[in-house]
């Protein structure tokens, strides 16, 4: 390829467009060094499975279609429950159980219970179903529900829901704060 020398008007103009020019003094580069980030621990894999007790209580009774759920951890005063049951406290989140194997729900219920307690969350809504195709009048997913919560050592208190929020199909959930939100 031919060199093509520039003409004069084009060398003045690339040097009104490029400016004044200093020279380079020196052309070595000092290499700094520069302060490795620090190195943050990978997050451990969550066992949801130990946030139950895994002591089931003897002297729970199988509910029906149209018992309502209640329970109160040792130590809470009764108002909580109370106004628990009249819906004093804000619902924070949701989830519907509905239609899902005893297996599913468990593992649905245990992400979602957690996941409240880490954004924060102290009531929820458990929608469950009052159980009208299970066999014998006896609801498996209420039942289950009834063990489970009481087994997970975040939740302080759980009732059934008023009738516009799905009655005895449906429980309100006070959980305990997480450290994070300790005052």
């Amino acid at each position: 390829m031919a060199k093509k020398n520039p003409t004069p008007e084009d060398s003045d103009l690339f040097r009104l467009t490029i400016g004044k020019v200093h020279a380079v003094k020196s052309d070595k580069v000092l290499l700094t060094k520069d302060s490795k980030p620090k190195p943050f621990p990978k997050s451990q894999a969550i066992n949801i499975e130990e946030h139950l007790s895994g002591i089931v209580e003897c002297d729970i009774e199988k509910v029906g279609l149209e018992d309502s759920l209640s329970f109160m951890a040792p130590g809470l005063q009764h108002n909580v429950l109370k106004k628990l049951r009249k819906g004093q406290f804000g619902l924070d989140a949701e989830i519907d159980l509905h239609g899902l194997n005893s297996n599913e729900a468990k593992r649905q219920l245990l992400h979602f219970l957690y996941d409240c307690v880490e954004d924060g969350c102290r009531c929820v809504h458990i929608v469950h179903g009052k159980g009208y195709r299970s066999t014998d009048n006896h609801p498996v997913l209420k039942n289950n529900l009834n063990i489970w919560l009481r087994q997970h050592k975040d939740v302080q208190a759980f009732c059934s829901a008023p009738p516009k929020d799905g009655g005895t199909g449906a429980v309100f959930v006070l959980l305990q704060l997480s450290e994070k939100y300790d005052a």
